[in-house]
Formats: C-alpha cells, sequence, structure tokens
C-alpha cells in the first residue's frame, strides 16, 4: 500500500484490502509498516500517536471482528506511557477475528542509517522484547522491516520460540530495497526453513513534505526459498496465497538444520554493544520524519 499522512484515509484503504481478502476466502491480511500513517514532515507521527487502547487502533480491531479476519498490523504508532517522553515506538500488532490484541511488537532495532539521511531513533524508541504468536497461518515471528537486517533475531524466533512463518512488514528505503530487499528476504527463509511474508509501502508518500518514496516489492516466500506471492513498485493492491505447514514440516525433516546447529562452538549469548544514544547524537543527519 501507499500510506498518507492521512489517519481516515489509510484506514478506508485497509477497510478495502479486508474486503477483497474476505471475498477471496482468505484467513489473515498482512498490512505493512506505517499502515495507518506516514509523515510528510517532522513531527507528524509523534503528534498522531496513541496508545494501543486508542480510538485508531479500535477501528481495526472492529474491522477484524466485523469480517472475522486476523489483522498483522506492521508499524502502529505506539505513544510511550511516560508523559514526559516525547519518542514513541514502532509496533508491531496482530489481531485476530474477534477483534482482541492477540500479540504487540516494538521494534528492536532502529534505522539509524546515515547514507539514507534518516535516524529513526530521535522519534521512537526500541523494543525490548521478541514475540511470537500462534495464528491461523501457524506459529508468527513479529519483526518490523530494518529487523531484516539481523539474522539472530530470527533464529531465536524459530530455533527457540517456534516460528513457522516469519512477519517483516516494511517502509524499505529504495537504495537499500534495490541493492538488498529481496536477497536478505529469501536468505531468512532459507536459513529458517520458514515462510516470509513482507508486506510493502510502496512508491511516493507525499509531494508537498519530504517527497518519502519506499522501495515497495511486496513478497511472499515459502521454507525453500521459492517466492510464492508478490506485488509491484507502486500502488495498493492484495497477494493471496497459501501457507502450507505440511511444506515446513518436510523442509526442516529433509534438511535437519535445527539438530545441526552448534551452538556450543559459536555461542547464542549475549553480546556487547555500543551506546545507542551516544552514537546517535554523534550524527550529523536529518531528523527520521517516519519509520524505515
Amino acid at each position: 500500500m501507499t500510506s498518507v499522512n492521512d489517519v481516515a484515509t489509510n484506514f478506508a484503504a485497509c477497510q478495502r484490502l479486508v474486503q477483497e481478502a474476505v471475498a477471496a476466502g482468505c484467513k489473515m491480511v498482512f498490512f505493512p509498516e506505517c499502515f495507518s500513517f506516514i509523515g510528510a514532515k517532522a513531527g507528524e507521527a509523534q503528534a498522531v500517536a496513541e496508545p494501543l487502547d486508542g480510538a485508531t487502533l479500535g477501528r481495526y480491531r472492529a474491522l477484524a471482528r466485523e469480517h472475522c479476519m486476523w489483522l498483522s498490523l506492521g508499524g502502529f504508532q505506539e505513544s510511550s506511557a511516560a508523559p514526559e517522553e516525547p519518542r514513541i515506538y514502532n509496533t508491531h500488532i496482530v489481531i485476530d477475528a474477534a477483534g482482541t490484541i492477540a500479540a504487540s511488537y516494538r521494534k528492536i532495532h532502529l534505522f539509524d542509517v546515515p547514507m539514507t539521511g534518516l535516524v529513526e531513533s530521535k522519534q521512537a524508541l526500541a523494543g525490548e522484547q521478541l514475540v511470537a504468536c500462534d495464528s491461523p497461518a501457524g506459529k508468527l515471528g513479529v519483526t518490523i522491516c530494518y529487523d531484516l537486517r539481523f539474522p539472530e533475531l530470527y533464529q531465536k524466533l524459530t530455533f527457540v520460540h517456534g516460528a513457522q512463518v516469519l512477519l517483516i512488514p516494511s517502509a524499505f528505503a529504495m537504495k537499500t530495497g534495490e541493492a538488498h530487499w529481496e536477497t536478505l528476504l529469501r536468505a531468512r527463509a532459507i536459513e529458517n526453513q520458514c515462510y516470509v511474508i513482507a508486506a510493502a509501502q510502496a512508491g511516493l508518500h507525499n509531494e508537498d513534505g519530504n517527497r518519502r518514496r519506499s522501495w515497495g516489492h511486496a513478497l511472499a516466500i515459502d521454507p525453500w526459498g521459492t517466492i510464492v506471492a508478490s506485488h509491484g513498485a507502486e500502488g495498493t493492491g492484495l497477494a493471496t496465497f497459501e501457507v502450507d505447514l505440511d511444506l515446513v514440516d518436510s523442509t526442516r525433516a529433509n534438511m535437519p538444520m535445527a539438530a545441526h546447529r552448534r551452538y556450543d562452538l559459536y555461542g547464542d549469548g549475549p553480546h556487547q554493544a555500543t551506546n545507542a544514544e551516544t552514537e546517535r547524537k554523534k550524527q550529523k543527519v536529518d531528523d527520521g520524519l517516519f519509520f524505515g
């Protein structure tokens, strides 16, 4: 889809897609990062942020309930509970067919990438928990966008939390999307023997602000790395596919990678990290105006 900086317009687009999915016999719809809003100017994302029990998400919960449809809402502007904290969370929410929140994941890896001019940590707080949940499509490993570049996260979701389907909704930048998008998605599917579902923002989001453009090319990939559904570089649309959990099982049985892993040799413990706040202050790039 191509979200804009208007919550009502984006909800109408999502509503149409859910109605199309119902007509096609789908059980779950996967929306991209920034499904409900994408800013054109600094501060807009913070201004529309709400708690998960707020009015905006309430409309999406009612939509799921009305159509008896599971929804993966790939990146919502969630406000912080601390009143003095201006930054917000980039939160992926899974809603069940009864309109109940089945899972919520706050993006762990923030897109602070100088070559793109984006510093997500200027407007967002990082999450601290991995999230997996059951669904009609199987056990979901719930992530967002830039998380894609950290394979250890997906290994943990798969081999510790039992994920069968890895969700990677995105608003991928043009330069990095052209270079790495499909390659990384297929790698995550193959190395974890999971389905990967990557709903994507696509095209130009505004003409009177930052002229943000997203890479698009939404993909669904099976555990062998085969693309089973795709969408183009521009516009809004629905691509349908089936998740075959028997294929997940047979792929893993035929190549039992889980049994062959040697974490006793190459480790699975904590790793030293730099002070993100210190690094952020050193960077001289534009404010992040949206999630990356």
